[in-house]
């Protein structure tokens, strides 16, 4: 209900609006309304900003994108704080670092480590998986563990363009197609040929060589430690040995992997990578990378620790 100051003030704009001229009061709506296009310009404009923000994550992590059924393409999207790397490595036996490991904000676990039965030295949560394509086999002979029971795992896959192809050749993207309508909960991310790519010219500038060239694979732990640096603030690597270890005289001899305790001790597999002329993963030399980026970001290693 208008009170008197209301009326008296609404009788004033008509008397004004009465002695001004036809052209005067057509400029007065004029200006009313270019400042009323202008401020619905500035808010909409305003509520795009607002709108647009989750295409400011991280564009590092555009290089992973979801295994979709409709073909929609979705980038992997998360953040931590800290994350655990736990090695497959036989050095992570004895250590007892299982809760250490499961109290940490996401747990990164590398091809078909399983947990079961080693709790308390890897721990049993998996926050993210990153299978290589020569791991996805041995995961599907044993869906039921690392499928069925991890919904809440996100599962991150990498391989050549030959086996990862979209279009319908490639053998190991279609594996995971099939998946996806298995387990329709899995969270399936791929890394993308440019992510792969932009891991070689990592490579390259790091060592003065060209991966192709020399006959060298990534291993499952460079593109681990990638991924690793771009969605994590601090990280705790566990059970990886430094390049030096194997040369030292008093070295421990750990098997290559915890739950392979009767297959090639981890230094000689090591070795065999790093010398072979063709196909082989260049173990020692990612482990002088490794530190090198451990003086850039926050990375620590333990059991064992790195002097650094």
């Amino acid at each position: 209900m208008c009170t008197e100051e209301c009326r008296a003030a609404a009788f004033r704009h008509k008397l004004l609006l009465l002695h001004m001229r036809p052209k005067q009061i057509l400029r007065l709506w004029f200006s009313m309304f270019t400042l009323t296009l202008l401020l619905l310009f500035w808010f909409g404009v305003s509520i795009t900003r607002d709108s647009s923000s989750p295409a400011t994550q991280n564009s590092s992590l555009r290089g992973y994108s979801r295994v979709s059924l409709q073909r929609q393409t979705k980038f992997l999207d998360v953040h931590y704080s800290h994350c655990a790397v736990v090695s497959s490595s036989g050095q992570m036996l004895g250590t007892g670092a299982g809760d250490e490991i499961d109290r940490t904000g996401c747990v990164i676990r590398m091809n078909n480590a399983p947990t079961r039965g080693y709790e308390k030295d890897v721990g049993n949560r998996t926050t993210i998986r990153v299978v290589s394509h020569t791991s996805v086999p041995l995961l599907v002979e044993n869906q039921r563990y690392y499928f069925k029971q991890s919904t809440d795992t996100i599962y991150v896959f990498w391989g050549p363009k030959r086996n990862m192809r979209q279009d319908g050749g490639g053998i190991i993207f279609n594996v995971l197609l099939k998946l996806a309508v298995k387990y329709p909960k899995l969270n399936m991310y791929v890394m993308t040929q440019d992510k792969i790519e932009y891991c070689d010219k990592v490579f390259q500038n790091e060592t003065g060589k060209n991966r192709m060239k020399t006959g060298a694979f990534l291993s499952t732990g460079f593109f681990t430690m990638i991924l690793a640096m771009d969605m994590c603030d601090r990280i705790s690597v566990y059970g990886m040995i430094d390049d030096s270890y194997c040369s030292r005289a008093n070295h421990s001899d750990a098997p290559y992997h915890y739950y392979e305790q009767k297959g090639f001790s981890e230094c000689r597999m090591y070795t065999y990578h790093e010398f072979t002329q063709r196909g082989g993963h260049r173990f020692i030399t990612e482990k002088a990378i490794y530190a090198k980026w451990a003086t850039q970001h926050n990375i620590q290693f333990k059991h064992p620790a790195w002097k650094l």
